[in-house]
C-alpha cells in the first residue's frame, strides 16, 4: 500500500539521563488482546512452527504490509512531549555503568517475530527485548501484530525468536501470550500509534520423540460444512494442525437415489453389484434397484475377439480388473459385443485431512534472562543519535536487492521531525537510513547504545520507509515518536507475569 510521507527537521536534543516520574496515562488509552491464552494453546503454536522439520519458520516471508511510504522534506512540523523525558533502564543497566567499544556489537535483544498473515501465509518482522518485571517483553511494530488488512484483532501464531537465522532458535521460541498497543491504533490505525508491546511465555525448545502425525476428522455429511469445520480450526490462534484440506469421504453404507445431492456414482465389482441389488450371478441381467445401475458401451469384434487385458477368448468374459464384464447377444438378428461396468450410487461425505502437530517441548527459562532486555525512552528532543538494528529484505525501488533478511543487520543516525498525513501520522520521527522495508518493520531504534554491554533506550521502532529524494533507493526509516502516552502502554504490558508453557 501506498503511504505519503513528509519530511522534516527540528533541533538536536539530548536524552534525559535518569528514570523520572511516570506521566499521566488513561487506562482507556491502552489496547489488548489475547494471543495464546492458554499453556495449551502455546504448546500448540511452538509445535505449529517446530514441526514438519520447522518448514513453517523456514519458508516464512518478510511481513511487507504498509512498508513503502512516499513523499518530500519540509521545513516547519513535529512531535513535541506531552509529559518531561524519562527512561527505563534496560535489564542490567539498572545500576549506571560506563564502557567503551570501537565496534558496534550486536544485541542478542533482537531477533524475528513470526506470524500468520491475513493471506494466510507465515511471514516475519523485526522485534526486540524489553525490560520488563518478569523479563517477558517485546516490542515491536503495530500491525506486526495487530492485523491492519482482514481487520481481525492479532495475527495468529504470534512467537519471538531471538538470534534466528535458517532455522536456528538458539534461546528457544517465545510465544506470545497477551499483546497491548494503543486504542488508537487499534480502533483507528493510527501512524502515531504504531508500536505494541507483547508478553512471551518462558522460552521452549524441541525434545527427541516429536512427531508429525496425520490427522482427518469426523465426515461431514456436506461440503459447506467441512469448509466450516477447517475454517474454524485454521481461524484457532491455539490449532496444532497444518496443511488443513478437504477430501471426499464416500459412506459405503448409505446408497442415495441417482440425483441426490452430496452423491457419488462408484464403479464397483459384479461381487458389490449383485450383494446389493440381490440379482443371481449372471452378469448380463440387472435387477434395478434405485441407486444402482451399469454402464455399457458397444464394442467392435476385432476388440471383442482381442481383448486387452486378459486371455480368454469366449462368448463372454472378465477383464482382469475385475469390474468389466464383455460379451455378446444377438440384437434385431445381429450379433452386437458389449462391454458393461458397474456403479452404485453412495451418499458423499467430506473430511477434513491434515497435519497434527506432536512436538515435545522443554522449558529454557524466561526471555530476559537468557538474552536481557533494552530500557525505554520517551519524551526524548529529537535530533539524538539512534542506532536501528533490523532485518531488512526485500528490493529498492530500482530493483537493487541489498539485503537477504538472514542476518541482522544495523544503521547509525539523528532523528528529524516528520509528518505523514494519510495514515494519520502527524508526530513521528525519522532517521537516515538505506534498509529496506521488508522484513525491517519493527526493527529497534536504540539510543545511548553501549556497544560493549550491548544494551541502550529503545526510542523508536520502525513503521515505514521512503525514498525521499526520487533516485528510487531507501534512504530513510520512520517510527512513531515516543511520548508519555507510549509510555502508558508499555507500563501496563510490563507489569503482568505469563509464566510457563511447558
Amino acid at each position: 500500500m501506498k503511504r505519503t510521507l513528509i519530511l522534516g527537521g527540528l533541533s538536536a536534543g539530548l536524552l534525559a539521563s535518569a528514570v523520572v516520574a511516570a506521566p499521566a496515562q488513561a487506562a482507556g488509552d491502552v489496547a489488548s488482546d489475547s494471543l495464546a491464552n492458554t499453556n495449551l494453546a502455546a504448546q500448540q503454536v511452538a509445535a505449529f512452527w517446530y514441526g514438519e522439520a520447522k518448514a513453517n519458520l523456514i519458508g516464512a516471508t518478510p511481513y511487507d504490509v504498509e512498508t513503502q511510504v512516499v513523499g518530500k522534506h519540509v521545513s516547519t512540523g513535529g512531535p513535541t512531549a506531552d509529559t518531561k523525558p524519562g527512561v527505563v533502564p534496560a535489564i542490567g543497566d539498572e545500576k549506571k555503568t560506563t564502557s567503551v567499544s570501537k565496534n558496534v556489537n550486536l544485541p542478542k535483544t533482537t531477533g524475528k517475530v513470526f506470524f500468520i498473515g491475513a493471506d494466510g501465509q507465515p511471514h516475519w518482522c523485526t522485534g526486540t527485548s524489553l525490560q520488563s518485571a518478569y523479563k517477558n517483553l517485546v516490542a515491536t511494530a503495530g500491525h506486526c501484530v495487530y492485523d491492519t488488512t482482514s481487520n481481525k484483532a492479532t495475527l495468529d501464531k504470534w512467537v519471538f525468536i531471538p538470534g534466528y537465522y535458517q532455522g536456528k532458535t538458539p534461546w528457544g521460541i517465545y510465544v506470545g501470550k497477551q499483546a497491548f498497543t494503543h486504542y488508537d491504533f487499534d480502533v483507528y490505525e493510527d501512524g502515531d500509534r504504531n508500536y505494541a508491546f507483547v508478553n512471551v511465555y518462558n522460552g521452549v525448545l524441541p525434545v527427541a520423540g516429536g512427531t508429525d502425525v496425520d490427522w482427518v476428522s469426523k465426515p461431514y455429511p456436506t461440503k459447506a460444512l467441512a469448509e466450516k469445520a477447517k475454517a474454524e480450526l485454521e481461524a484457532k490462534k491455539e490449532t496444532g494442525y497444518s496443511k488443513l484440506e478437504i477430501i471426499e469421504y464416500i459412506d459405503h453404507w448409505k446408497i442415495v437415489p441417482v440425483g441426490s445431492p452430496e452423491s457419488k456414482k462408484v464403479e464397483v465389482s459384479h461381487w458389490q453389484f449383485k450383494n446389493v441389488a440381490g440379482q443371481n450371478d449372471d452378469p448380463k441381467t440387472t435387477n434395478f434397484v434405485s441407486g444402482l445401475g451399469v454402464n455399457e458401451t458397444f464394442i467392435s469384434q476385432a476388440e471383442f475377439r482381442s481383448p486387452p487385458g486378459t486371455q480368454n477368448d469366449g462368448d463372454s468374459y472378465w477383464l482382469n480388473n475385475g469390474k468389466t464384464f464383455v460379451y455378446s447377444k444377438q440384437i434385431n438378428g445381429s450379433w452386437k459385443y458389449i462391454k458393461r461396468t458397474f456403479w452404485i450410487n453412495y451418499d458423499l461425505d467430506y473430511k477434513v485431512k491434515g497435519i497434527v502437530l506432536s512436538i515435545g517441548l522443554k522449558d529454557v527459562g524466561r526471555l530476559g534472562d537468557n538474552v536481557g532486555g533494552q530500557g525505554l525512552a520517551y519524551n526524548q528532543k529529537v535530533g539524538q543519535s539512534v542506532y536501528v538494528f533490523g532485518y531488512p529484505s526485500g528490493k529498492h525501488p530500482d530493483g537493487n536487492h541489498a539485503f537477504t533478511g538472514h542476518t541482522l543487520k544495523w544503521t547509525y543516525g539523528k532523528t528529524f521531525a516528520a509528518k505523514a498525513s494519510d495514515i494519520k501520522a502527524e508526530e513521528i520521527i525519522g532517521v537516515k537510513s538505506s534498509f529496506t522495508g521488508e522484513g525491517s518493520l519493527g526493527s529497534s531504534w536504540l539510543s545511548q547504545y553501549k556497544s560493549a554491554r550491548r544494551l541502550g533506550y529503545l526510542n523508536g521502532v520502525t513503521i515505514g520507509v521512503a525514498d525521499t529524494d526520487g533516485n528510487k533507493r531507501y534512504d530513510t526509516s520512520v517510527s512513531p515518536y515516543f511520548d508519555g502516552e507510549t509510555y502508558g502502554v508499555y507500563k501496563v504490558a510490563a507489569a503482568l507475569w505469563s509464566g510457563k508453557i511447558v
